[in-house]
């Protein structure tokens, strides 16, 4: 019970001041995003300009993911200590030395291009700021939607999956990153200027690397960490890998698998907030037992490699829309059960592992592919992994959170 006189007491958040705080860091999440995933698009350019082996292209794609996904462990951390207030404005400042570096004179060898890329990370690293920072602006019970809309700012890479590649050949390589460096200059200033920390913040005293070690032997970390490594993991690995699915398996041009990729992200990034909000409304453990049984179950079918119309794109949305639902529920897991001072440094770990996760199903598909010339070994691979987090969530995670 809060003892303090009233004159003491911070003011109760109004719902304008909620909306607009969620706002902010959704765009400022959006932004960031679409700056991390600014090389991607590129890369097939990049390898016949440059003359890049397949590996060398594949290194260039995934250095700024993997930096944006570790570095939000420290990330989070920070914004435990100092706030979104400071967190967000000085990592999109940050953010923009890579873009303009890049754009301008970065482009030129392998060499400056994974220079530059490893500091693009740094915008993949919002992600960790934002979730601790729109934790505390909203009630517990609120919690779960407004984490999950906030998530929907993944949809940045969607930005730039659609925009960069028309403005090179329309305007030349610096036009998208000069553009996005702009848009992330204005948003650092607005930032800066309207952004607030949710009255009654618990602010941490311990030392970095002291809360860094608490943070691991929390138990909520390790398990949302492997919920989300499957969730979030799934959809990074799909929105990478389907496009090459669907021309290998189904022999469809490049064009045609693009925008079926573009629909499976679009789907994903709008079930996240529902993730959260059905989340809000039950409880997370359930939305997430039945988000996995989904993603087994779509998985377990296209392991058949049926007709792509209607049951192959049936099964792919099925299985986007519950790893969206699934990616919101988790962090609706992480704000109902972590310590509030501690929910910066629990999303750090949480979202590197998701990143992280993303990497291990293609590199299975496309040697399994390689060895039996098809990808049902692979699918069946995701079923039993779906099966056996959703048992997990039923009984350990359950438990943990009733504890």
């Amino acid at each position: 019970m809060d003892t303090r006189p009233t004159g003491d007491r911070p003011a109760a958040p109004t719902s304008g001041q909620r909306t607009l705080m969620l706002t902010l860091a959704t765009l400022g999440f959006a932004l960031n995003f679409w700056a991390w995933a600014l090389i991607s698009p590129l890369a097939t350019r990049f390898k016949d300009t440059l003359g890049l082996s397949s590996f060398q292209q594949s290194l260039l794609v995934a250095v700024p993911v993997i930096v944006g996904s570790l570095g939000r462990i420290p990330v989070g951390a920070l914004t435990d200590r100092y706030g979104g207030r400071v967190m967000f404005p000085l990592v999109s400042a940050a953010t923009i030395v890579p873009v303009l570096y890049l754009g301008l004179v970065g482009h030129s060898s392998l060499t400056e291009l994974l220079v530059g890329g490893f500091f693009l990370g740094i915008g993949g690293t919002s992600f960790a700021i934002g979730v601790p920072f729109v934790n505390g602006w909203f009630p517990p019970e609120r919690r779960g939607t407004a984490i999950g809309v906030f998530g929907a700012g993944m949809g940045g890479t969607a930005i730039s999956a659609l925009t960069t590649v028309n403005l090179v050949k329309s305007h030349g390589v610096a036009t998208p990153f000069v553009l996005t460096a702009i848009v992330l200059a204005v948003y650092a200033v607005v930032a800066l200027v309207l952004l607030r920390d949710a009255p009654g913040r618990a602010v941490p005293t311990e030392p970095l690397a002291r809360r860094l070690g608490g943070t691991l032997r929390l138990r909520v970390t390790w398990q949302a960490s492997a919920l989300y490594a499957v969730a979030f993991g799934g959809y990074v690995a799909f929105s990478v890998y389907l496009p090459t699915y669907l021309k290998t398996a189904y022999g469809l041009q490049q064009a045609d698998a693009a925008n079926r990729m573009a629909g499976f992200v679009l789907l994903a990034v709008l079930m996240r907030p529902v993730g959260g909000w059905l989340s809000d409304r039950t409880s997370p453990v359930r939305v997430l037992g039945w988000a996995l049984a989904v993603v087994a179950a779509g998985a377990l079918l296209q392991g058949f490699t049926p007709p792509l119309a209607p049951l192959g794109t049936a099964a792919f949305l099925t299985m986007a829309a519950a790893l969206g639902t699934g990616s919101g529920a988790t962090f609706a897991l992480v704000a109902l059960v972590a310590p509030a001072n501690r929910v910066g440094s629990v999303t750090g770990v949480v979202g590197a592992a998701g990143g992280l996760g993303g990497f291990v199903p293609p590199l299975a598909l496309g040697a399994l592919y390689g060895s039996y010339h098809s990808y049902a070994a692979g699918l069946v691979a995701l079923t039993v992994v779906a099966v056996a987090a959703a048992v997990f969530t039923a009984t350990r995670v359950r438990r943990a959170v009733q504890a």
